[in-house]
This record gives structure tokens, sequence and C-alpha cells, in this order.
């Protein structure tokens, strides 16, 4: 293994190539979910909405209950009338 200026260059370029393969593979999979976002707004569903969804999902029940409770509370400061 070479160095250059303390520098392992082989086990260097090793790790730059891992990370550009995975960064085509996350283009090439961002690319599948925008193709089915747009499968999904094709058959009437709001992809806007869904995104929501899957944000919520993600986040754990009280992080979720918190923001509804946050969002229920500036609504109501603002006026917005509850649903």
């Amino acid at each position: 293994m070479s160095d250059v200026g303390g520098i392992a260059v082989e086990h260097l370029n090793a790790f730059i190539q891992r990370i550009e393969r995975l960064e085509e593979e996350k283009a090439a999979i961002a690319e599948d979910i925008k193709e089915v976002y747009a499968e999904a707004k094709g058959t009437g569903f709001d992809p806007k909405i869904m995104r929501q969804i899957i944000r919520f999902r993600k986040m754990d029940t009280a992080d979720y209950q918190e923001q509804q409770a946050l969002l229920d509370l500036y609504k109501a400061a603002v006026g917005l009338p509850e649903i």
C-alpha cells in the first residue's frame, strides 16, 4: 500500500469508490421513488399528503402527538377552525 503524505492511497480510493457507488444507487432509488409518487398521482392520490404520512410514520408516537398538539394550538391561536 502506497502512502502519500501519510495517507494510505489505496485505502482512501476504496472508500471514495464505495461512496460514489452508493451515491449512484441513492440517485437511482430517488428516481424510483419519484416514479412511484407520479404513479400514485396518476391514480388520484395526492403525493404531498403521502409524503406527510410517510414523515409521520417515521416519527415515534410521542413526537407525533407533540407535533399534532402544537399544530392544534397554533391553529387555534390564529383562528383556524378545528376540523
